[in-house]
């Protein structure tokens, strides 16, 4: 049986993620997001939707497991492009998740002009 081990939610906005992306796009992409979310993102003429969408998406992973950036590298958390998301967890984050027993994180994303919005769900065995 398997049950709730606990939920996130965050919200970006994604004039904030665009401004990020203007100033400094490399030193934001190599800090919070891996090589393939970069390349996922990077496909759309407005790649600020999906990246916003997904440093949301890391943030309600981290609430879920019951941390925060402080304590969870942005790069731990891989989430997935195409199709329905999903979560790869790196690290200190897949040694986190082992110690709890929580055997899947799922994720949900949505964006739209302006914000992005991500819930988690981390689920225990």
């Amino acid at each position: 049986m398997t049950s709730i081990f606990g939920v996130g939610v965050d919200q970006v906005n994604l004039n904030r993620v665009r401004k990020l992306l203007e100033k400094n796009q490399s030193k934001f992409e190599k800090r919070c997001f891996t090589k393939n979310e970069i390349i996922y993102a990077n496909r759309f003429n407005d790649p600020s939707k999906r990246l916003g969408a997904r440093f949301a998406g890391k943030e309600a992973v981290m609430k879920s497991l019951g941390k925060g950036w402080r304590q969870l590298n942005w790069k731990e958390i891989e989430i997935t492009g195409g199709g329905k998301p999903t979560v790869i967890l790196h690290g200190k984050a897949a040694e986190l998740a082992s110690e709890q027993n929580i055997k899947d994180v799922h994720i949900s994303l949505s964006h739209e002009q302006e914000m992005a919005i991500a819930f988690a769900v981390s689920e225990v065995v």
